[in-house]
């Protein structure tokens, strides 16, 4: 029973990561779309909802998130004002800032997208889409998984720059520490590859999160209760799948 439980479970996450890849080397060969203004609406859209609207719960997380990691990396530092900038970059930068970003993400945009497309698909509207001459590709995947990428790219620069600012203000306030002596250590010490190990880990993340969720809501069966289990599905896969991806990053990059 056991043996076949786990058999099933392989199957599926084979299944998902063909379609995975098939989705995302079709929309990937079909990115020229955005150059159509119809679509390129769609990715403003789908930037706006993803980043922009996503901002205030970011703001407030990587606020808290900084000032929680900044105290106890002072508690345990003391006055040692270079290695807390070290930690705070290895831990913002390196680690907290992507993660986060996708989780807030994920918890927003990748329901809403699964969901919007699986009712999309139930009600028909993509067979409309195609009689109209539309591929459905062009119009609902390419500016989603564009959108959602970029939007998950900024949103972790954002992040991290909350978090780093607002935790280094804190312990200036409480301590009555320098706010800027810390904060242009972490400046002096942040490198060109902290940075891009960073942006590839907002870029796969935005890929995986707009893959798996416009994968789930396209392939939905002809039932209304298929829509809320394409949104916990997407959900689901997409936080197992960051997660993995940034133990395997950060493996590769920084061991």
């Amino acid at each position: 029973m056991l043996a076949e439980k786990i058999g099933r479970v392989v199957l599926e996450a084979l299944r998902d990561g063909v379609g995975f890849f098939a989705l995302l080397r079709q929309a990937a060969g079909r990115w020229r779309a955005l150059a159509r203004w119809p679509v390129r609406q769609v990715f403003y859209k789908q930037i706006y909802f993803t980043g922009i609207e996503a901002l205030g719960a970011i703001s407030v997380i990587a606020t808290l998130a900084g000032i929680a990691i900044t105290t106890q990396i002072v508690s345990l530092a003391g006055a040692d004002k270079a290695l807390t900038s070290r930690i705070m970059l290895w831990t913002i930068v390196r680690e907290l800032g992507p993660l986060f970003a996708a989780i807030v993400v994920t918890a927003r945009s990748s329901s809403a997208t699964a969901s919007e497309l699986a009712g999309m698909s139930i009600r028909g509207e993509l067979d409309s889409l195609r009689r109209l001459g539309i591929a459905p590709l062009d119009y609902l995947v390419v500016p989603r998984v564009a959108g959602i990428t970029v939007a998950i790219m900024a949103v972790t620069v954002y992040f991290q720059f909350i978090a780093i600012i607002t935790g280094f203000a804190f312990t200036a306030l409480v301590y009555q520490s320098s706010f800027f002596t810390p904060l242009a250590d972490v400046v002096s010490i942040l490198s060109l590859h902290e940075v891009s190990i960073s942006l590839l880990k907002g870029l796969v993340f935005g890929l995986v999160i707009s893959g798996i969720s416009c994968l789930y809501g396209l392939r939905v069966q002809h039932s209304i209760t298929a829509v809320p289990r394409a949104a916990t599905g997407a959900v689901m896969r997409n936080l197992i799948a960051v997660f993995f991806l940034d133990g395997v990053i950060s493996y590769v990059a920084f061991f």
